[in-house]
């Protein structure tokens, strides 16, 4: 009798277990996905095709080819009264040219990571601070005045593309940014 009294509080034990246990994980939140609540509040700003000549002894030698784009919060991009593709141009500009960041020289030193943060924190500083959230580097070449010549002398046909600095992301369907 002892064991068959035993038995059923030992059902009963884990049931309101089993029971308390289901409830508690069914009443608990879900977890929240950080980087997808990120990307929500950001807005693709996309940058348009520049071309920077690169100036040694006084002299054009080339030309840097780029396009950057950017990832900015939404609601800081409503507030900015400056033109963004204007000020990022400006940037780069400043990074290519005022900097020497690219060494064409070395061609496997150029520091991708730095490149991008260094045109962060310059738009960021102009800007606001933390309106940039990320660069995207589409792309990012070097022609030189020989290839240059050398693409018009054969007429543009089957063209030097010239020298990939970084191969960067492919912006699919870029959002309208309202600017």
């Amino acid at each position: 009798m002892i064991k068959l009294l035993l038995t059923g509080l030992w059902v009963c034990v884990v049931t309101l277990g089993a029971v308390y246990f289901s409830v508690q994980m069914s009443a608990a939140p879900a977890p929240v996905d950080e980087e997808a609540k990120k990307k929500e509040l950001l807005e693709l700003v996309p940058g348009e095709s520049i071309t920077i000549p690169v100036i040694s002894d006084g002299a054009i030698t080339g030309y840097f080819l780029g396009r950057v784009s950017f990832m900015m919060d939404k609601q800081k991009i409503t507030g900015v009264k400056l033109p963004i593709t204007e000020v990022t141009t400006d940037e780069l500009f400043t990074l290519l040219i005022g900097n020497k960041m690219v060494d064409l020289s070395k061609p496997g030193a150029f520091d991708l990571e730095k490149f991008r943060s260094s045109i962060k924190d310059g738009m960021n500083r102009k800007l606001g601070e933390g309106l940039v959230a990320e660069v995207l580097v589409e792309q990012l070449d070097y022609l030189s005045k020989e290839d240059i010549r050398n693409n018009a002398s054969r007429g543009n046909k089957n063209p030097n593309p010239g020298r990939k600095i970084v191969e960067g992301v492919k912006i699919e369907a870029p959002q309208s940014s309202g600017h």
